[in-house]
């Protein structure tokens, strides 16, 4: 059997305000991993992009398995997309979902912390309550409780 996957490493989200990111995720229960400034030829070239400098802050979900790069650019200025706050059926990723204890308990501490929910929290029969909610740079982050 051919693979060509070994595992999902991360997901890089570039924001705009990083403390403002840092603080929605470890609201959700994430926890800082690392942090640094990244830049030099070997960004240049992987990015496509001349003279890149970032700031980036790794964050880990409490299990150790998921990872959430978080990534604010010094250099070059960042590119408005439109519309800024892309509705659920713009093209593109569409949302990061992360199993909660319990979802009215995260969308309290989420909302406190001047993320926005997106539609209701829904039940999908006995298995799992589920919301969507807006999080930093407008990206989509859904919620799952398993009822199971």
């Amino acid at each position: 059997m051919n693979m060509t996957i070994k595992r999902l490493d991360h997901i890089s989200v570039v924001v705009d305000d990083l403390p403002a990111a840092i603080s929605f995720f470890t609201v959700l229960g994430m926890t800082i991993e690392g942090q640094m400034p990244v830049e030099g030829p070997w960004v240049d070239s992987v990015n496509g992009i001349k003279n890149v400098q970032v700031d980036i802050v790794m964050m880990k979900t409490p299990d150790g398995h998921g990872q959430l790069e978080l990534t604010k650019f010094r250099h070059p200025q960042l590119v408005k997309m439109e519309p800024a706050v892309a509705p659920p059926n713009a093209l593109g990723l569409r949302s990061v979902m992360f199993t909660v204890d319990s979802v009215d308990d995260t969308v309290a501490r989420l909302r406190a912390n001047g993320a926005e929910l997106i539609g209701e929290v829904a039940q999908y029969k006995n298995l799992y309550r589920l919301c969507y909610m807006r999080g930093p740079a407008g990206i989509i982050v859904a919620l799952a409780e398993e009822l199971f």
